[in-house]
This record gives structure tokens, sequence and C-alpha cells, in this order.
């Protein structure tokens, strides 16, 4: 017996030696760089997808407009099911349901690229979107945990860097991929960085300590997944089937019927999917508020301006592609300087000053005609890419660090939620409004010349690019309006 008690005490010693390398500060660097990877990866076949889409729509012999739900799928599966896996990994760890997310991701990727059938592929894209979602779910919450307050903003910083990063180069590589070796690569890709991102997670993510013992609302996620699906199907396709046609209106009454249900059922639950009463949190409610309307906003410009380069200015593809470019460069450039800025000076001046950044963008973009130059378009481009990030990091940072650590999993769901409604609410009510305004202006001409077309849509862009300057301009209200509630070392503890 006292000679089993040195065994015992060794055998502890070396499993809490073990226990302290993974958890320990140093190891923190490898955590970021785990998360980064899966980051790269999400948005990277985000992006990628959308240059095989006409060479897809032939090979499967399906129209454009049946073809765009290899991206439109995708979309929807991650907004519905961002806040479920939110919930999860409280429930069951988020290093836990990060692994298993690079796992589905990197499965789901090698079926895309086996499917031969519309249906199929679009199904699988649905997969990929489970593992993207218990990604982005989870990322955030990582990086606020492993790393202290001092050190968040840049950390942060880095995660926006890669986000525009893997926008960025999806496009050229998806280009060459379908050029050389075929579509079916731009999903291949992405399987040697799954097995290295899930390899790599399993060594270095902390174990899992703050795991909550609860009941699971199987009721509120199925109301809230078909009630954002009904919601977001209509608002995204309204212009393809047409905003008076029954299946818009009927999916968009539907949707809002479950949502009203699902608030109902939510406030009645002991441990609900989404605790609305984390919303009286005013600094959550801002941050995310502030957040919602620049990603509008920046999606929206970034939907349009292809449009008014190749229809107005008749760019090529290869020069569009060259110009947009700048925006992503610029963010890529600015995320970890402003992150890291934020940690030393605070977050509230750098997040506002970045959507004042946006909204110069913007109003520049008042001046643009149907003859404009390069450097008459250019300045638009560098000053959202730096306004976006500029915001970004210490946003984050800032809502991030303004809850619990019980919280942190829910909100990574919800600030990862707020990002996408944002990006498909802009992208699809900028398109309405513009081909709205256009229409208007041409009303009186029965067959307009392209003079007059190009015209037409310069003025209603103008009247757009005015809006969104009017909704950046809100968004910075609401961000400087955070700094009488919160300091960053009140939020979460070190």
């Amino acid at each position: 017996m006292q000679q089993g008690l040195p065994a015992q005490r060794k055998e502890k010693e070396m499993n809490l030696t073990c226990n302290n390398s993974k958890n320990s500060s140093n190891i923190r660097w490898f955590i970021l760089a785990d998360i980064l990877l899966g980051t790269f990866m999400a948005t990277l076949d985000s992006s990628i997808v959308n240059v095989a889409l006409p060479t897809i729509s032939t090979q499967l012999n399906v129209t454009l407009s049946i073809v765009q739900w290899i991206v439109v799928s995708y979309l929807l599966a991650i907004a519905s099911l961002l806040p479920i896996f939110g919930r999860l990994a409280d429930m069951w760890g988020r290093s836990k349901v990060y692994s298993i997310g690079f796992l589905v991701f990197t499965l789901g990727s090698v079926l895309c690229g086996l499917c031969n059938a519309i249906g199929m592929l679009v199904g699988m894209r649905v997969l990929q979107a489970v593992g993207a979602s218990m990604m982005m779910a989870t990322n955030q919450a990582i990086i606020v945990s492993s790393f202290p307050v001092s050190e968040r903003g840049r950390a942060l910083g880095l995660l926006g860097t890669f986000v525009a990063l893997g926008s960025l180069t999806g496009p050229a590589l998806g280009g060459f991929l379908v050029s050389w070796v075929g579509w079916r690569y731009i999903f291949y890709v992405n399987v040697p960085i799954g097995i290295i991102g899930y390899l790599l997670a399993k060594i270095v993510l902390p174990a899992d300590k703050d795991k909550k013992e609860v009941s699971f609302d199987y009721k509120g996620s199925i109301l809230f997944t078909m009630s954002l699906i009904g919601i977001l199907f209509a608002v995204n396709d309204g212009n393809v089937f047409g905003w008076s046609s029954p299946i818009i209106l009927g999916s968009l009454f539907l949707g809002v019927i479950l949502l009203a249900v699902f608030t109902l059922v939510e406030l009645r639950m002991e441990n609900p999917l989404i605790n609305f009463s984390i919303y009286r949190n005013r600094v959550f409610m801002l941050g995310n508020f502030s957040a919602f309307l620049n990603f509008a906003a920046t999606f929206a410009n970034a939907i349009l301006m292809p449009f008014y380069l190749q229809n107005v200015l008749h760019y090529s593809g290869f020069r569009v592609g060259l110009m947009m470019a700048f925006l992503p460069i610029c963010m890529a450039i600015t995320a970890p300087l402003s992150g890291y800025g934020s940690d030393k000076f605070g977050p509230i001046w750098f997040a506002t000053g970045g959507l004042l950044f946006n909204t110069l963008g913007y109003l520049f973009l008042l001046s643009v005609t149907t003859h404009s130059t390069f450097w008459g378009i250019i300045p638009s481009l560098i000053l959202v890419g730096v306004g976006t990030g500029m915001f970004q990091p210490p946003n984050n940072s800032f809502v991030m660090s303004s809850v619990s650590k019980d919280q942190i999993g829910i909100v990574n769901g919800l600030n990862a939620l707020i990002r996408n409604l944002g990006m498909i609410m802009g992208a699809s009510l900028s398109v309405l409004i513009l081909e709205r305004l256009q229409a208007t202006i041409l009303s009186g001409i029965a067959n307009p010349t392209q003079i007059q077309m190009d015209s037409s849509f310069v003025e209603a862009f103008h009247i757009v690019m005015a809006f969104l300057a009017g909704i950046s301009v809100c968004a910075a209200i609401i961000s400087f309006s955070r700094k009488n509630y919160i300091s960053l070392k009140d939020g979460l503890q070190e």
C-alpha cells in the first residue's frame, strides 16, 4: 500500500504536467494558428465556389438560377445553425465542437467533389455548412478564453486578416483550379487543410472545463431554424421569383409567424436556445447592432460595385477582380494593427473611427460617373477596406469581453449570426433598391439607349451609396455611445 502511493503520486504529477502544458499560456499562439487555419478554410471555400458556378452549370446541365443554390444553401444553413452550435458548445465544450467541425467540413468537401448531380451537390454543401457553422460558432470564444484581455484585440485582428485573405485568395485559386484540373478540386483542396487542422486541434486546444449540464432546447432549435430559413429564403430570392409571388409571400409570412412563436417559447424556457436576457447587456446589444449595420453596408457595396465596373465602365472580369482586391488587402493590413492599437488605447475610438472611414468611402462614390477613372474609384475601396479592418477587431473584442465566461459560447454564435444576416440583408436589399430606383428613373422612356441605361444606373447607385453612408453614420453613433457603459477591464476576467 505504501509502495503504491509514490507511483500514484508520480502518475498524478505526470498527468498534471501534461494538462498544464496543454493549457499553458505559451501555447495560445498555436491555438490561434489552428483557429486561423479553420477560418481561412471556411472563407476560402465560400469565395472559391462562386468562380466555378458557370462551369458547374454547364457540366451538370442545369440553369444558373438552380446552380446558385450551391451558394444559397450554404449561407442559409450556416445562418440557421450558428446559435444552435453556440449553445451546444456551452454544453459539450467549445474545443470538442470546433474539432468535430473540422471533420464534418472535410467530409463534406470530399463528398462535394464526388457529386454528379446538382441535388446531391446542394445537399453536401449543407453538410459542409454544418461543419463551417460549428467552427464559426466557437472560433472567437476559443480565442477569448485563451488570450488575456491585453492581447485579445491583436488576436481577433489576426482573425479578421485571415477572413480577408480567404476571400482574397478564393477567386484566384478557384480560377486556376477550374482551368487546370477541374471544378471538383475546389472542394478537394480543403481535404489536406482539414486533416492538418483537425490533428492540430486535438493536440493544442485546451480541455473543455466550462461545460453545462443542461437539457438542449430541441423545440426552440427547430422553430428557429425553420423561421430563419423562411425569412432568408424570401429576402434572398425575392428578385428571382418576384416579390409578389405566392412562394415568396408565403415563405416570408411563415418565417415571421414561426419566429414569433419561437420568441414566445424561448421566454418560457428554463434553458432556452437564445437567452434574450443577454440583450439587456447594453454593450453586447449595441455592439451587435453596430456590427449588423456595418456588415449590411459593406456587403451591399461589395455586391453593387462589380455591376458598376462591368456594366457601366465595361471593365473585364479580371480587371474587376484586381480592383476589388484592394478592399480585402487593406482590411488584412489594417485589422491586426487596429487590434493591437485597441489593446493599448481602448476599442471605442478604433471601432468608431473605422465606421467613419467607411462613411467617407461611400460618400466618395457619390462622385463617380459613367466615365470615371481608376483613381476615381480606388480611394473608396481603400477607405472601406481600412474602415472595416479598423472596426471589426475592437468591436469583437468589446462584445466578447462584455459577457461572463459561461455566455461566450452562445455569444460567439450570435456574433457570427449577426455577420451572416447583415451580409444577406445588405446584398438582397441593395440590389432590390437599386433596381427599383433605376426602373423609376427610366419609367418615362420606352426604349432607353445604353447611355441612358448607364446614366440611370449611376444615378441610382449614388442614392444607394448615400443611404449606405447614412447607415454607417448610425453605426458609428451607436458604437461611440458604448463608451459610457463599460471598460474592457470590467468584462471577462483574465
